[in-house]
C-alpha cells in the first residue's frame, strides 16, 4: 500500500518521551491501517487489516474502563 500523501496521527494519549505510534487518517473504510514508529516517519510502516485494528483498540478501550 502507498502511504505517499497520507496525513499521519498520534494518539492523544502519546506521551512526551518519543515512544509514540502514529497511524494513518483519511483512507477508505475497511482498508488496512497503517501504523509508524514516529520517530522514523521515513521508516517502515506495518499494515493491519482494519478488523484486528477495530478490535485491538476495542480492546484497550475495555481495559481502561
Amino acid at each position: 500500500m502507498n502511504v505517499t500523501g497520507v496525513t499521519w496521527r498520534k494518539s492523544t494519549h502519546s506521551g512526551g518521551q518519543g515512544e509514540c505510534l502514529e497511524i494513518a487518517d483519511g483512507l477508505p473504510t475497511g482498508s488496512p491501517v497503517p501504523v509508524r514508529d514516529s520517530k522514523r516517519p521515513d521508516g517502515p510502516h506495518l499494515l493491519f487489516p482494519a478488523p484486528a485494528w477495530s478490535a485491538f483498540i476495542a480492546s484497550v478501550k475495555a481495559a481502561r474502563s
